[in-house]
């Protein structure tokens, strides 16, 4: 489904940077009355617009200090090759996110874990060890200039 117009455009991005706002506040910040305003969450909620809300976590506060973007090459392309790796990676908890790319790799995993000692542990014993492999690059995050993710 597209947007409507631009007011449900800045409803859209109103609840992307701010998901508990109250009804009350949306509608004013986009210029509708609270009822009106509800009516269309509701309906950007029913057509699969909105598929939900979540709350924003401080990874350093929970002790996952270090990111790592990972590209994966598999050595065999098949569909049930790269069923087996989404099934392995789905079940990693260190694995934030799973995208199946184009490119000179099928894969690029975003990674968190305590720190670089844990990351190897994760890099060996869990991504070295998938016998869809064939390899991997890992790019370590510095830095954050922008990140919108929930």
């Amino acid at each position: 489904m597209k947007l409507a117009d631009d007011i449900d455009e800045r409803i859209v991005r109103e609840l992307a940077g701010h998901g508990r706002i109250s009804n009350v506040d949306l509608a004013q910040r986009v210029g509708l009355s609270p009822s009106a305003c509800l009516r269309r969450v509701r309906e950007l909620e029913r057509s699969g617009v909105i598929v939900g809300y979540r709350a924003v976590l401080d990874r350093t506060a929970l002790g996952s200090t270090f990111t790592a973007y990972v590209g994966v090459g598999l050595n065999d392309h098949s569909k049930a090759a790269q069923e087996a790796f989404e099934r392995a990676v789905a079940h990693a908890p260190e694995v934030r996110e799973c995208h199946n790319v184009t490119g000179n790799i099928e894969y690029l995993l975003r990674v968190e874990t305590q720190d670089l000692a844990a990351y190897k542990v994760f890099h060996s014993d869990v991504l070295g060890t998938l016998p869809q492999v064939r390899s991997l690059a890992s790019y370590v995050v510095m830095g954050s200039a922008k990140d919108e993710r929930a």
